[in-house]
């Protein structure tokens, strides 16, 4: 079935429009001047508000009662250039468009399109803006764009992860956390929605930093808004145009010639005044007034032709229905005619290129026709209606131009006429007076068959609705089944998060086994003295990067022993980050300990022994010790340390005396 609206090329309204209509003109000054004023009228389809605001006041009010359009006679009395046009069009609330009612990049006087649309107009500011405003609410001008239908929402980080260190480890992972699961939601709405759109996700420590999906769609049809809260912040941006582009409110219906091939497959093509073939449709199950409506939305026939002769009686039906022009071939058109007419032009089967040829045909026999007239008819008429006037009405150019420009002929023009006796053109017109009263006799006996074939159609359309029915009912079922798989799809994917989880949690949790296992382990040589072991946690460097693999694989905390294998390289921020675990010693195997690291650790009162001195027996990654041992490595240490303590005190000393004694020598010096 095709779409039962229509749009056409002006919408009479005589309700309230769904929105309110703003129409805007400048009363005083400039908007690239100082403090510019605006008339502003509002207009609902029935009531009218007026008043004279301010640029800003305009901007706060389109911002409070988001119009359904804010039309100008021209844009750039609302922005002083390109640039400050597209920040206004992305300032606009999401259901506002900005219409030009005089038209695209080459606008007329508004003056003319209101007396072409039949609106009031007066050259006073706030009568302007009234007529922008009746013009747009019946769908005459442009919308201005400077964005796609592509939306890009943005998923990211709400708030910042810090610096590091080992509090924040869990504080980044929640973060992270958050956007993901945000992120999936919005996922989840986007497919409830049946929006297409691309995602590009950027995976960090605990989750995602972000997540951009670009949707095919605009702003107010996305079930996303934006908003920021805790962990995560939503953004919502339309994806910008290279430049400025214009879209007529509604498709404009020029005058075209149709071309119609019927029968059990039905196929029509569409053609411009040009020679362009607009469209082509072919249908097995619309019925005439299904096709009438198609080429309804698509122009205004002035010709409608067929490719054999006589017409078939469904295009003459069509065809009375325009009150257009009909074309037929002298003979049928031979199919390698069609065949040559049609090959640059993309068509689906034999019917389509029928349809076209016929069309084309019709346009070949007319086109000088209609480059004459286009010659003939001024910049300020449509050249279409001249040549649909001509055509039909088989009126003169001259003759037509006339009558769209002078008034009707006067009552004296006609009671002159009256008294003298008839023209051969006035009693060419008498005849076809009675002409038509003979065929408005015929079009009686014709409704009367019309009434009888009513019936029968009444029948057929109760067994297509029923048909309908079902083929609804099928795509609803075929709707579900692709929601269904949608949702199936995400689930697999948050179980195989879900998975991925588990396994790191598994991982870890055989880890602190492990740990626990040492601690709790029956070594055959120890075993009388279990009660004597520690465990003791490895690490491969002194380095921040191995310190923090080892506390992601079994966790560095207070009073624990440290194993370094290798006790070189640690410079201040390492030596640091190893006093912030507060471990009971620190065993080193290979390499010396940095002068700087070495200082740390003293300061801090942090034991370190050779791990030679400590009798140890590892497993895997792990390792366990004598306490006795352990105790006696900080019992040297001690003893160590109050031999390094006293020697640092004796070297202050020294240094003291020989502080005191230069001063003693400067001073006998001078005196001298």
């Amino acid at each position: 079935m095709l779409p039962a609206s229509l749009p056409g090329s002006v919408s009479h309204r005589t309700s309230a429009l769904d929105a309110v209509v703003f129409g805007v003109d400048v009363q005083s000054g400039d908007v690239r001047g100082d403090a510019p004023s605006y008339a502003l009228c509002v207009f609902d389809g029935e009531s009218i508000e007026r008043d004279v605001v301010s640029y800003r006041k305009l901007r706060r009010v389109i911002a409070d009662r988001e119009p359904a359009m804010v039309a100008t006679d021209n844009m750039y009395e609302l922005a002083e250039n390109k640039d400050a046009l597209i920040a206004l069009l992305g300032d606009l609330p999401d259901g506002t468009r900005l219409v030009q009612v005089t038209g695209d990049e080459r606008p007329e006087p508004l003056s003319r399109v209101a007396k072409r649309h039949g609106v009031p107009y007066g050259k006073d500011p706030m009568q302007e803006a009234e007529a922008a405003a009746r013009l747009a609410a019946r769908n005459v001008g442009y919308e201005v764009s400077a964005f796609t239908d592509t939306t890009e929402v943005k998923v990211a980080r709400g708030r910042s992860t810090g610096k590091g260190g080992w509090s924040e480890d869990r504080y980044t992972r929640k973060i992270h956390g958050s956007v993901k699961r945000r992120s999936r939601e919005v996922e989840s709405e986007l497919d409830d929605a049946a929006l297409d759109y691309e995602k590009d996700v950027t995976e960090k420590y605990g989750g995602f930093s972000n997540a951009i999906f670009r949707v095919s769609g605009r702003p107010e049809d996305i079930p996303v808004s934006r908003e920021r809260s805790g962990d995560v912040r939503i953004e919502i941006e339309r994806e910008r145009r290279d430049g400025i582009e214009f879209h007529p409110l509604v498709k404009r219906r020029d005058h075209v010639l149709v071309g119609i091939d019927p029968g059990t497959t039905t196929a029509v093509a569409v053609v411009g005044l040009d020679g362009e073939v607009l469209d082509v449709l072919s249908t097995r199950t619309a019925d005439t007034a299904d096709v009438i409506e198609w080429i309804v939305e698509r122009g205004r026939p002035i010709v409608v032709a067929a490719d054999v002769t006589p017409m078939p009686e469904t295009v003459e039906k069509i065809r009375r229905s325009f009150d257009a022009a009909p074309w037929t071939p002298t003979s049928d058109l031979p199919v390698d005619t069609k065949q040559h007419r049609t090959r640059e032009e993309g068509y689906d089967n034999d019917h389509e290129r029928d349809a076209m040829a016929a069309a084309l045909s019709a346009f070949d026999e007319r086109e000088d026709q209609f480059r004459r007239i286009a010659r003939k008819v001024p910049p300020e008429f449509d050249p279409g209606e001249v040549t649909a006037r001509v055509v039909t009405g088989e009126e003169s150019v001259e003759a037509v131009l006339d009558d769209l420009t002078e008034p009707e002929d006067d009552d004296a023009e006609e009671t002159e006429h009256t008294t003298r006796e008839l023209t051969e053109e006035e009693r060419r017109i008498r005849d076809l007076e009675r002409q038509v009263e003979r065929l408005q006799s015929h079009v009686d006996q014709l409704e009367d068959t019309v009434d009888e074939k009513d019936e029968r159609i009444e029948e057929l359309e109760g067994e297509l609705d029923e048909a309908r029915r079902e083929e609804r009912r099928e795509a609803r079922e075929r709707r579900e089944v692709t929601r269904l798989q949608r949702k199936n799809e995400r689930l697999e994917r948050e179980i195989d998060d879900l998975e991925d989880e588990t396994e790191t949690l598994e991982s870890k949790l055989d880890r602190l086994k492990e740990l626990w296992k040492l601690d709790h382990s029956n070594f055959a040589d120890v075993s009388a003295k279990k009660k004597d072991l520690v465990p003791v946690k490895p690490v491969e460097k002194f380095t921040t990067n191995a310190l923090e693999q080892a506390h992601e694989n079994y966790g560095l905390a207070e009073d624990d022993v440290i194993f370094l294998r290798d006790a070189s390289g640690a410079g201040r921020s390492t030596a640091e980050r190893l006093v912030d675990v507060e471990p009971w010693v620190v065993l080193k195997a290979g390499g010396d300990l940095s002068e700087v690291a070495d200082e740390i650790l003293f300061e801090n009162d942090i034991p370190v022994g050779p791990a030679a001195d400590v009798r140890m027996q590892e497993v895997d990654e792990l390792a366990v010790a004598r306490e006795s041992d352990i105790e006696s490595v900080i019992e040297d240490w001690k003893d160590r340390a109050e031999e390094r303590r006293k020697e640092q005190n004796a070297e202050m000393v020294d240094q003291i005396i020989s502080e005191h004694r230069v001063r003693d020598d400067e001073a006998g010096a001078s005196g001298l």
